[in-house]
């Protein structure tokens, strides 16, 4: 039975039909952190908000991020302005942000006292970001689709046990490595926090949601398997396929994660992101599937260190990606093997807003041409 939504009908739909390996008539394009420090309209309004947290868990500031990049460019897609961080906030760790530095956390979770004391959190103590994702879904007016996202179980696990950012992992790995019991844990809390959270954003409007295993790369192959395939799957497992009759696309980006592409062909995902290491043809050969059968859509997965060359490298650059994944299928009766152009990893904050506009144009411009 479908409900009728509460919301605005969308007008620009090529991200979703992309996700779920439907024809489109341009490559869509969105990019990580596109709501960032790189624009000045951020900085104005993180000032006025006077501190990260103090923007990401106001409604009103992060509806306005969320959308500053959608003004000054066609971007496909508008992702949710909040923190990988708000999850082990919420279950008591005291997450800080100060100025020039990364996340900090209050107490960290390094014994087994600590793991004991976690649980899942009360979904209420992040209400905030619902009301976000609502009021952004409303604000965007059915303009494009609206993604929500996670961390992964294991990347928020690093950030809980390490109590910050890391070079080396060595707390993390520690745990892991002599207590797998607990690191095990940990990160079963986690999949069961990260489910509910993104099923709650789903509730919310999010019509997209994305796992964030942004540390997934640091892990010895095996580890990987163990520690963090394992539990994306588990999140994967419990999230909602749809919501008021329409399908919820859900998507995971590993970090350094190419090495292990054929094992999460496995998941039970609509899009894999890839990182700016992985060849896009091969990617597509492997998991990409063919016309008419089951495969993945594929995101990525431009250099963001190319966004500081001049526009014409951007547009070769661009060119190269899309060249690289080929001509996506244009069977608008059947599924086939899409594209979602996106960075290999978020984009920098030192970037030029201008070079992100060369960057959508070329995109659109040239996936039109190859479609054509």
């Amino acid at each position: 039975m479908t409900h009728a939504s509460p919301f605005a009908p969308l007008q620009n739909d090529t991200f979703l039909r992309a996700c779920m390996r439907q024809a489109t008539d341009h490559t869509p394009v969105w990019l990580m952190r596109q709501a960032g420090r790189y624009l000045p309209e951020y900085c104005a309004t993180r000032a006025k908000a006077g501190s990260f947290m103090g923007l990401a868990t106001n409604v009103d500031f992060a509806t306005e991020v969320t959308l500053q990049p959608l003004e000054r460019y066609p971007l496909d897609a508008a992702i949710l302005f909040s923190d990988i961080l708000t999850v082990p906030d919420a279950m008591g760790l005291g997450l800080s942000f100060a100025l020039g530095e990364g996340p900090r956390f209050a107490k960290n979770v390094r014994d087994e006292a600590a793991v004991a004391e976690l649980q899942v959190p009360d979904m209420s103590k992040l209400r905030y970001v619902f009301d976000a994702v609502t009021s952004i879904r409303q604000a965007l007016n059915g303009r494009v689709p609206l993604i929500g996202f996670s961390g992964s179980p294991w990347t928020l696990a690093c950030y809980m046990v390490e109590g910050k950012g890391s070079d080396d992992y060595r707390h993390v790995k520690s745990l892991m490595y002599s207590r797998p019991d607990l690191m095990h844990r940990i990160l079963k809390i986690n999949a069961d926090a990260v489910a509910l959270y993104l099923n709650t954003q789903i509730e919310a409007g999010a019509q997209a949601v994305m796992i964030f295993d942004s540390w997934g790369g640091v892990l010895a192959d095996g580890a990987f398997q163990e520690f963090s395939l394992a539990y994306t799957r588990q999140v994967l497992a419990q999230l909602k396929k749809e919501h008021n009759g329409q399908t919820i696309p859900r998507l995971v980006f590993t970090k350094g994660g190419g090495l292990w592409l054929d094992e999460m062909a496995g998941l039970d995902c609509e899009v894999l992101g890839l990182d700016w290491t992985v060849n896009l043809a091969k990617a597509r050969a492997a998991v990409g599937g063919a016309v008419g059968g089951p495969g993945k859509a594929l995101q990525g997965n431009i250099d963001p260190n190319v966004l500081f060359a001049p526009p014409a490298q951007i547009q070769q650059e661009v060119r190269r990606v899309l060249d690289s994944f080929g001509k996506p299928h244009t069977n608008s009766a059947t599924s086939g093997p899409t594209h979602i152009f996106n960075l290999g990893h978020g984009i920098s904050q030192y970037t030029p807003p201008e070079h992100v506009s060369a960057l959508v144009e070329a995109v659109h411009t040239h996936s039109r041409a190859v479609r054509a």
